[in-house]
């Protein structure tokens, strides 16, 4: 900027949301979506140790009524939650509470592309903790052809707006 400019800079922090934005019922979309590879899918079974072969050998899978490997459920779920956090809880949370009423209505594949959308089902101020408010989730996740993956309830516990 030079001296006889006088235009100010703005700057924006990406970052999730206050518990006051979370609006009940409002369904946020979590776009890119994320299409899943061959080695996402071997390299977290390995390392999370999930020695289940519909994971890994390619040959028994075969023979199974899928025909082919499944992606791991749990790289499905973690995946559908890593999609929400830039536009949902990105410096805002304070903790994951828990997880409940977690489903995988149909399998995901290598090659499959995994979109996720959260819908705010609750929320409340904490109690204990002032401050602070806990918001219930629902993420669920969708492959390319609009499927349902995967879908689970979430409870965290999210900073409120601090004061100025």
């Amino acid at each position: 900027m030079s001296e006889t400019d006088t235009t100010v800079e703005k700057r924006i922090v990406q970052r999730g949301l206050w518990f006051e934005e979370f609006e009940l019922g409002a369904i946020y979309e979590h776009r890119p979506g994320r299409t899943i590879t061959e080695a996402d899918n071997t390299l977290f079974t390995t390392q999370t140790m999930n020695t289940q072969a519909l994971h890994l050998d390619a040959a028994y899978a075969a023979e199974t009524s899928f025909g082919e490997r499944l992606v791991n459920s749990m790289f499905t779920l973690s995946t559908i939650v890593g999609l929400s956090v830039a536009q949902l809880t990105q410096g805002t949370i304070v903790a994951n509470l828990g997880f409940s009423e977690i489903s995988f209505p149909k399998p995901l594949f290598h090659g499959d592309t995994l979109y996720a959308e959260t819908k705010i089902v609750d929320k409340r101020e904490s109690k204990s903790r002032p401050g602070e408010g806990i918001v219930t989730l629902e993420h669920t996740g969708r492959n390319q052809h609009g499927d349902v993956v995967a879908v689970a309830v979430r409870k965290t516990l999210v900073q409120k707006r601090p004061s100025t």
